[in-house]
């Protein structure tokens, strides 16, 4: 969160920087604004374009419904030197609303992922451990089973609820080879379930996979993943 505060004070001073002259002329409506930009001027499309990484780093973090006029008489007030908030209150105060915000998505994300595993737990060939794991077989190896202690070689397909791939071995060409222990908790029971030569599909709830945290750009906070996993070879067996 403190990096997030950081980024969004240090944007927002470069803009604040930046487009001085723009905020002297006062209130403005900037929704229904008539401005024709003109890129071959060079201020202008320096202005433009860090409007559109400021508005895009907002949009990111959720914050596209700020108030453009509270916005923009920041501005004004900067130039004035009549801040209504001290940079340390603006910091707190972003950290709190961020805070708010990222609360709000995770109980969404919770609250999609519980529907999607509980529609999918009523499919026809559909197991669930109990953990929660979700698995189907799609096709039934007939070799040995890996242990914690064994390293994998696997394809696999991983995908959000929605059908966005965020990873995927099959599509690079190439497959993965790892400790069966080195992977999120839903992998590692699933791994040491399936025979070798197997096809699964899983679906991974969120405290099985990345949780909280997710995992970088691709995982957002709480997401139930699915994947395809097949179990290509166990090393030594």
């Amino acid at each position: 969160m403190n990096k997030l505060k950081s980024g969004l004070l240090g944007m927002a001073v470069i803009a604040l920087s930046a487009m001085t002259s723009c905020t002297q002329q006062g209130n403005v409506d900037l929704k229904n604004m008539d401005y024709e930009v003109k890129l071959d001027d060079e201020n202008e499309k320096l202005s433009y374009a860090i409007g559109v990484n400021l508005a895009t780093n907002f949009k990111q973090q959720g914050l596209d419904k700020l108030s453009m006029e509270a916005f923009i008489k920041a501005f004004n007030d900067v130039n004035a030197d009549t801040t209504l908030l001290t940079l340390q209150e603006c910091g707190t105060v972003i950290q709190t609303g961020l805070k708010k915000i990222a609360d709000a998505k995770a109980e969404v994300a919770k609250a999609e992922g519980l529907a999607y595993l509980e529609e999918n737990a009523r499919k026809p060939g559909v197991t669930v451990t109990e953990s929660g794991l979700q698995y189907e077989v799609l096709v039934e190896g007939d070799g040995p089973i890996p242990t914690a202690s064994d390293k994998v070689e696997v394809h696999y397909h991983g995908t959000l609820t929605d059908g966005t791939v965020f990873d995927s071995s099959v599509d690079k060409g190439q497959t993965a080879t790892f400790g069966v222990t080195q992977v999120i908790r839903g992998w590692v029971e699933a791994l040491q379930l399936m025979p070798r030569g197997s096809k699964w599909k899983l679906t991974i709830p969120q405290d099985l996979a990345y949780g909280a945290r997710g995992s970088g750009a691709s995982i957002p906070p709480y997401a139930t993943l699915v994947f395809e996993v097949e179990l290509i070879s166990i090393e030594g067996k």
